[in-house]
Order: C-alpha cells, then sequence, then structure tokens
C-alpha cells in the first residue's frame, strides 16, 4: 500500500532552520483546534505543537544552529521582537504571536505544525536538544512540560516541603507530578479516575491520591494545600479545589475546557463558611476598629 505524504513549506530564509520533523506529542489542545471547538481554527490544519526533529538546512545568519543538531519547536513561531514582552522573553503574551500552527505567518502563508515531514522556523523559536535526551520523550516537553512546569516557578511553588495538588492525571498531569517531585515538593494527585492512583503513587512518586468525587476524602485535604496545578482540560467545578487551599494558596489553571469555568468568588473573600464547617481553631476576631474597610478578619491558632 502506498504512502501519501504532503509537505508544504516556504523557502529557507536567512534566520530560519529546516528541519526533518522526527516525533510529535498530540496534545489535547490539537483536538480542541481539529473540532474548532474555540471558534477560531484556519482551514486546512495540520496540528501538532510538541515538535522534534533533525536539522537539514540552516539560512545564512543562523548562528545557534547547524545541520545535524537534534532541535524543537514548541506553541510559537513568531512575534513582533519589539514590544516589552517579547523584549523581555514573554512572546506569549505579544499581542502579535504566531502559533505554531493554524495561523498566518509574517508572509501570509499559514502555518502548519508538527503532523508535517518538515519545518521551516525562526531560529529564535527553536531550542536544542540534548544528547542524551530521548527525542521521542523530550517531544511532550515542548507544550505539556513547559506548561506545568512554568507555573511551579512563576507562583513560588518550587520551595521543597511545599505542599501542592495536581488535578488530573493526563498528558500535563503525569509531568507536573513528575516535576514537583524532583523540586523536592510533597504531591497529591486529585482525580476522577480511582485506577489511576497506584500509577500517581507507585511509578510517578505521588504521596497521596485522592478522588475528588469522594466526599470524605475531600473533606479531608481541606486546607492542606499551598498550590493546585489544575490540568484539566473539561468542565468541572472549581470550589471544592478552592476548599483545598491554605490561605493565600494558589489555583493554577492549565487546561483548556472548551466551554467557561464557574469561579465562586464568595469562598474568596468570606471566611463565615469555614467557621460554620468549624475547620479553624480557635476563633475568627475582626478588627473592626483598624481598618477602613466594612471588616477584616485575624485567624488566631494553627
Amino acid at each position: 500500500m502506498s504512502k501519501l505524504v504532503i509537505s508544504i513549506h516556504r523557502k529557507t530564509g536567512e534566520k530560519d532552520v529546516t528541519f526533518k520533523v522526527l516525533y510529535c506529542g498530540i496534545c489535547h489542545s490539537d483536538l480542541h483546534k481539529m473540532r474548532n471547538e474555540w471558534s477560531d481554527s484556519i482551514y486546512p490544519l495540520v496540528p501538532g505543537r510538541e515538535i522534534v526533529g533533525e536539522v537539514i538546512e540552516v539560512g545564512s545568519k543562523v548562528q545557534k544552529f547547524r545541520v545535524g543538531d537534534k532541535v524543537a519547536v514548541g506553541c510559537l513561531v513568531g512575534s513582533c521582537h519589539s514590544c516589552q514582552n517579547c523584549v523581555n522573553n514573554l512572546e506569549n503574551y505579544c499581542q502579535k504571536n504566531i502559533p505554531t500552527y493554524g495561523a498566518k505567518y509574517i508572509d501570509g502563508t499559514i502555518t502548519y505544525g508538527g503532523f508535517s515531514d518538515f519545518m521551516v522556523e525562526d531560529e529564535h523559536f527553536v531550542v536544542s536538544i540534548p544528547n542524551n535526551l530521548p527525542l521521542d520523550a523530550a517531544a511532550p516537553l515542548l507544550c505539556a512540560g513547559i506548561t506545568v512546569y512554568g507555573p511551579f516557578r512563576y507562583f513560588g511553588l518550587d520551595q521543597p516541603g511545599m505542599h501542592v495538588g495536581v488535578v488530573g492525571l493526563g498528558g500535563l498531569g503525569h509531568l507536573a507530578v513528575k516535576f514537583a517531585k524532583a523540586l523536592g515538593l510533597k504531591v497529591t494527585v486529585i482525580s476522577t479516575s480511582p485506577n489511576k492512583k497506584k500509577e500517581a503513587i507507585q511509578h510517578l512518586g505521588a504521596d497521596s491520591f485522592i478522588i475528588s468525587k469522594n466526599e470524605d476524602q475531600m473533606q479531608a485535604a481541606m486546607g492542606t494545600l499551598d498550590g493546585i496545578i489544575d490540568t484539566v482540560s473539561a468542565v468541572h467545578p472549581l470550589k471544592p479545589l478552592i476548599d483545598l487551599l491554605k490561605s493565600h494558596g494558589k489555583l493554577i489553571m492549565v487546561g483548556a475546557p472548551e466551554k467557561p469555568l464557574e469561579l465562586p468568588l464568595v469562598p474568596l473573600i468570606l471566611a463565615m463558611e469555614r467557621l460554620l464547617k468549624a475547620d479553624v481553631k480557635y476563633r475568627f476576631v475582626i478588627d473592626i476598629g483598624n481598618t477602613l474597610k466594612p471588616c477584616m478578619l485575624l485567624v488566631f491558632g494553627d
């Protein structure tokens, strides 16, 4: 049976790296885009943004790469290079950033992702792969990996001894657990699937496992987590997760549900519900005299 291979890419520019795609991870976002669930898909569509390959040609002004290098490309292939976000290496916030696929490049052509056989990209958006890192294992790091690693660092959830929760044990979640353990954190996996407990604890090294539909388990874990990385891409309630956080804990959403989630604000600003549940020792005291706000709550005890 013959195989039809289609390769559509531009010519190698002076700052471009052309590489043969060897591996590409499949991201849940690929599914959203293929189904146009975000209402922004451009067809024909070639997904793939966890891409690893081998350089076969470089432009005349390329400095970081040469033919034969193992390289990777993630979620972006272009930006304006001049706004404050670009200057600060935050191209993902650039208003003119160009996604790896399903977008228009600066020359007006449509960008195609890693389900291609070859790619041509600006060297600024290409990264090197260490020789000792298996290429197939490296691919998921380009989207899922950085998506969960970044929040640990950016939001200060990277201090050994901290207790973090990871919601969902899929492509993002399993990497979140591995990164968290490598950072020296205590990890609780929160999942709707009891059959993932063995994988989470015995294979990935999680310290505990909670079934999110089990009210007793969720109640027992209330107020124990410094932060939560929520990787779920389906619609799900947030209030039960908020209840698991310590005061000033952080809930970080990295999943991308196709429909908006409801964010209950009352549990974030009031303590009466905690008082009703008797989960505070020993007394809430309202500091009425020293604040201009309607009330300030101080918690005494541990």
